[in-house]
């Protein structure tokens, strides 16, 4: 048995010995969700960083490709995340199609995959906050609203984002 064109073993986990350059690959729909469920058991890292806005949701980008979103009563937007899950409050995904207009509720620290964007709305009396990621940028202010049933409101408000420091940018 000739070993000679055999891998060498040992070389494993090293870098590349024809010097190619080594491919990042983003994260897979399952450590998204790990992500996003590790972070909400660990609420003492990111609670000081929400906003509450009456005018609209607040995004904050809490790493990379994962932020919090808080959603005042009556307000949704389309979020560009795989993955979400609800820490407090009311969420509903809403799905339109040719049949009419469903809403489905998100459960409280429960990993959702929704696979792309995707509508939310809060048809709460209370704010909500949520934590979502994806490999897309999290919604800014172009994200157009959305009312309770699903209906868009007209072109989004334009709001400040929160940086980590808490202090708002624009």
């Amino acid at each position: 048995m000739d070993l000679s064109v055999a891998p060498d073993i040992t070389m494993h986990g090293q870098d590349d010995p024809h010097d190619r350059a080594l491919a990042v690959r983003p994260p897979t729909v399952g450590q998204l969700a790990a992500r996003v469920s590790d972070l909400a058991r660990r609420p003492a890292e990111w609670w000081r960083l929400v906003g509450f806005d009456t005018a609209g949701p607040v995004h904050v980008e809490l790493a990379d490709q994962v932020w919090l979103t808080t959603w005042p009563p009556g307000h949704g937007g389309t979020v560009h995340g795989q993955v979400s899950t609800l820490i407090a409050g009311e969420l509903a995904e809403v799905t339109i199609a040719e049949c009419g207009v469903t809403e489905r509720p998100l459960r409280a620290n429960r990993v959702r995959v929704h696979g792309g964007p995707h509508a939310l709305t809060n048809p709460g009396p209370a704010f909500a906050v949520s934590l979502h990621a994806g490999t897309l940028t999290p919604p800014g202010p172009s994200a157009p609203p959305v009312t309770a049933d699903g209906a868009s409101v007209g072109p989004a408000p334009v709001q400040a984002a929160a940086t980590p420091s808490g202090r708002s940018t624009g």
